[in-house]
């Protein structure tokens, strides 16, 4: 047994026992291949959690991100990218991202991270790319080769998609890129970027293209970004960066609802990796008041305490309904899918933020030590908040489908 091995299998029976797990499995909403993909993402952290948790590892989230990338495609995590793959392709539905963003959450930012980002910016290429475009990126992206990312986010646009400024010239045989754009997931490691620009073909949102620009594309510049946990994000500038016609995805003028399309996609996994967070903290306090000598009890005798973990519980068990509900719907290509997955993303990612919290508060002073779990997971999963739509415009399109339903019942 290597030492590697021998270090993974002695957290067995540790934390790493536990699961994220709280019953859904049993569920008759998914199917047994589900079963099967979670027991499997379990067995791959156990055995390659030493990829972040070797305490003298002082490598930065790019660079373990990177192997954490290359783990995950040699263990053929990311086959589902590549259309014209032999391999297992089931584990690319909505129910078996959202249980795989669940477990790799509980056991470590940045594989989440890692794993997240790689399928959500392959999904452009695999829904609308073409031939040429699917057989030049798809196949290293599967294979953790290489990566990408979906940069849509700019100083002056953020959630407002339509409001993007980024200018695409038409010019002989493509566009020249010229602008900026923000806070771009895995932007200082990619190899292609998937940049929503104005091309042109109309105002607001119709005037918006999806644009493959390789990262050594003349004129671009990555600007890494720290974050209050550590991710990897850039800013990206542009300035006159010719990209070939061929290189839009989809058609001229789609690129905002191929977006919006793609976000209301993979909301529900974020509310799923927020079920990881969230889960992996609740567990934490269950331990410490249990474990907490206070006086002739323990921290757990405490009603007030009780009440506190009760309220965990309710919230994560709803929480992962809504998530699988939401993934359910996508899977059985329901209309309403779009509104279960913001329903699902508000919920799970605020109660997620909810949890994390008590836990601190659990853990008192050693909840705040700077590198403790508790501290760890407050800053990991308040980020999930913002991340494809805001809790603010996840709110706005749930209330814009109930008041639509209400018109539609007075007609």
């Amino acid at each position: 047994m290597t030492a590697r091995s021998e270090a993974s299998s002695s957290r067995r029976g540790s934390e790493y026992h536990l699961s994220p797990d709280d019953g859904v499995l049993d569920l008759p909403l998914l199917d047994d291949h589900h079963r099967t993909t979670a027991h499997a993402i379990q067995e791959w952290v156990f055995d390659n959690s030493d990829l972040w948790e070797d305490p003298e590892d002082r490598r930065s989230p790019v660079t373990t991100g990177k192997e954490i990338r290359r783990a995950l495609g040699a263990a053929r995590w990311f086959e589902f990218l590549h259309p014209g793959s032999e391999g297992d392709r089931t584990r690319g539905d909505a129910r078996s991202l959202c249980l795989i963003r669940r477990h790799l959450a509980y056991a470590e930012d940045l594989a989440d991270f890692s794993f997240s980002i790689q399928a959500l910016a392959a999904a452009p290429l695999v829904r609308y790319g073409t031939v040429e475009q699917r057989n030049r990126w798809l196949p290293g992206m599967s294979r953790g080769d290489s990566s990408g990312t979906l940069a849509l986010s700019e100083p002056s646009a953020g959630s407002d998609l339509s409001a993007v400024e980024l200018r695409a010239t038409p010019v002989d045989g493509g566009y020249a890129l010229t602008g900026r754009k923000a806070w771009i997931a895995g932007g200082d490691s990619a190899d292609v970027h998937s940049v929503l620009a104005r091309t042109g073909e109309g105002p607001g949102p119709l005037g918006l293209s999806l644009l493959l620009v390789p990262s050594d594309t003349p004129g671009l510049t990555v600007e890494p970004v720290g974050s209050i946990a550590p991710r990897s994000f850039s800013h990206l500038r542009f300035d006159g960066c010719f990209v070939p016609a061929r290189n839009v995805i989809g058609r001229p003028g789609q690129g905002y609802s191929i977006a919006m399309e793609i976000l209301e996609r993979f909301r529900m996994t974020v509310g799923a990796a927020a079920l990881g967070f969230g889960r992996r903290a609740a567990n934490a306090a269950a331990a410490r008041a249990r474990g907490r000598n206070l006086g002739s009890g323990y921290l757990a005798d405490l009603g007030t305490v009780r009440s506190v973990l009760a309220e965990m519980e309710v919230k994560l068990n709803a929480a992962s309904l809504l998530v699988t509900r939401a993934a359910w719907d996508l899977d059985h290509e329901r209309r309403g899918f779009a509104e279960s997955s913001s329903i699902a993303k508000l919920y799970a990612t605020e109660s997620a933020q909810e949890v994390a919290d008590a836990t601190v508060q659990i853990f008192g002073a050693a909840g705040v030590e700077a590198g403790s779990l508790p501290e760890r997971l407050y800053r990991q999963v308040r980020s999930l908040r913002i991340y494809e739509g805001t809790s603010e415009i996840q709110r706005s399109i749930i209330a814009d489908s109930a008041l639509g339903r209400a018109a539609r019942r007075e007609r």
